[in-house]
């Protein structure tokens, strides 16, 4: 394990070596100051007049998570297959503001979008930690039916006992995460929190920033209040009932989407004559992916890579040094408490918002979004390995030190598991760093918004498949990285 991270560590270094991570504002300080007086100082008041994209952030994320159930159920039941588990690893490596750049053009701003965005990706993750739920439970119950039963009844009574309980667990961790998702939707003008946010950040107004984070941390924190077993469905059931109020799909916008979706050499003639006609003739079209591959997509899919490495080795540097803030075998109850409160609110702050307030602070090099991103993922990091070691059992003879008990008692016993911790999050974290060009920095998401900006969908399409491969690909050099390290998936499941 050691030497596996000082490869990897290694990596990061010279990838950060590589790094675009200069700072080019003038006097960060300066907002600074005025960023910390917005936060002892937020404007509640405000809050009233954006209770209908508090009500949307909670409806796109309810729908979206339905969806995304319903749909990754029975694909986790045929996951073995090839091409089920191929596909649901291509749909869940393109980040959920993509999918909503793909239906924009088709249903527009509309509450729809955002649903599907999120219920897309969150289908394919359901579908892979399922499979992986049921491959790692107990067998026997299963095998004790007998020979004749039907795969129905074997999996009713043999398999969903004994996962229920997981698969409950894993569903209300990822309605956090699709609460984020939905605000952070907002970016790009969906009527969710995330929209009222950027406004208020984009005008100085950091008072009224504050207060619409503030709210969003207690939507956060308040889950464990309202998401009751018995009260879900009736949320569930009156989030649909107000989004059938606003849904509208146009026939016409689906027939344009796939016509414009094609590239533009197939199309240039038809649109130049009026007859819409469509050139497979592939001399000029393979120009034309060879000119987008050589001048916008290498250079996205580089910076994406370098990005994604940095942040892998910040993420764990950081992991290791902030996990021991929870961890009783060093801190008492006070201590451990104020870690915790920090810890929660770096992991519940969307990294996309992260980025965004340290982008007003140093300008869009790779410096913010290397901060945010190893900054949310490193706090999730921490606060589970933590929670690993608290149940470490000190041994009679262990270091009375603090400093000592660390290095040589409870880091070593914990970083097996904060390696896995580390990998399983590292095609997230590839995620993370392609969408956030959307915010200037000259990742893969850079070229996509430009190329959506421009009503460039063909572009767009083929950039986003560049996207899904290499995230598809880091997923699949993590896998075998766990695997050589003998390290279990069935102990990292809640980490997607």
């Amino acid at each position: 394990m050691l030497k596996t991270s000082l490869r990897f560590l290694g990596i990061s270094v010279i990838c950060l070596i590589l790094a675009d991570i200069e700072v080019t504002t003038l006097d960060p300080w300066i907002e600074l100051r005025r960023m910390i007086q917005g936060a002892l100082t937020p404007n509640v008041y405000v809050l009233w007049d954006f209770r209908a994209a508090f009500l949307n952030t909670l409806v796109f994320a309810l729908c979206g998570i339905t969806f995304g159930i319903l749909l990754g159920a029975p694909l986790s039941l045929l996951f073995h297959r090839p091409t089920v588990r191929i596909g649901c690893a291509l749909v869940r490596a393109v980040h959920e503001i993509f999918w909503a750049f793909l239906f924009l053009p088709i249903v527009g701003l509309n509450p729809i979008c955002g649903v599907l965005a999120i219920a897309i990706p969150y289908a394919g993750v359901f579908a892979k930690v399922f499979a992986e739920i049921i491959q790692e439970a107990d067998a026997r119950p299963a095998r004790a039916l007998p020979n004749r039963t039907d795969p129905v009844t074997r999996f009713a009574y043999g398999v969903l006992p004994i996962v229920i309980r997981s698969v409950k667990s894993y569903s209300s961790y990822r309605l956090e995460c699709a609460l984020r998702s939905s605000a952070v939707l907002g970016f790009i003008g969906l009527p969710t929190l995330g929209f009222h946010l950027e406004t208020a950040f984009r005008e100085g107004l950091y008072s009224e920033a504050a207060a619409i984070l503030y709210a969003f941390y207690f939507l956060i924190f308040s889950l464990k209040w309202w998401v009751r077993p018995r009260l879900v469905p009736v949320w569930i059931v009156g989030a649909f009932v107000l989004l059938a109020k606003d849904v509208s799909v146009r026939w016409e916008n689906i027939a344009r989407f796939g016509h414009e979706v094609l590239p533009w050499p197939m199309r240039r003639q038809g649109i130049l004559d009026g007859t819409r006609s469509v050139d497979w003739s592939t001399r000029e079209t393979s120009q034309w992916f060879f000119d987008l591959i050589g001048n916008q997509a290498f250079r996205g899919v580089w910076d994406t890579v370098v990005l994604t490495q940095v942040v892998l080795g910040v993420t764990g540097i950081f992991a290791v040094l902030a996990f021991p803030l929870v961890c009783r075998h060093f801190w008492g109850r006070k201590v451990r408490g104020v870690g915790s409160i920090f810890l929660i609110v770096v992991r519940t702050t969307p990294e996309y918002v992260l980025a965004y307030i340290f982008i007003q602070l140093w300008g869009p090099s790779m410096l913010p979004a290397i901060v945010a991103i190893a900054l949310h993922n490193g706090a999730i990091l921490a606060h589970l390995t933590g929670a690993r070691a608290n149940q470490i059992e000190l041994r009679e003879d262990s270091p009375k030190r603090n400093l000592d008990r660390y290095g040589y008692e409870i880091l070593p016993r914990a970083y097996g598991q904060l390696l896995a911790f580390l990998f399983y999050r590292w095609e997230i974290i590839a995620r993370e760093s392609a969408i956030l060009g959307i915010l200037g920095i000259y990742t893969l998401g850079f070229f996509i918004d430009s190329a959506i900006s421009d009503d460039k969908l063909d572009q767009a399409i083929l950039l986003i498949a560049v996207s899904a491969v290499i995230n598809v690909g880091i997923d699949t050099v993590s896998q075998a990285v766990r695997k050589r390290l003998r390290i279990s998936v069935g102990e990292v499941t809640t980490l997607t």
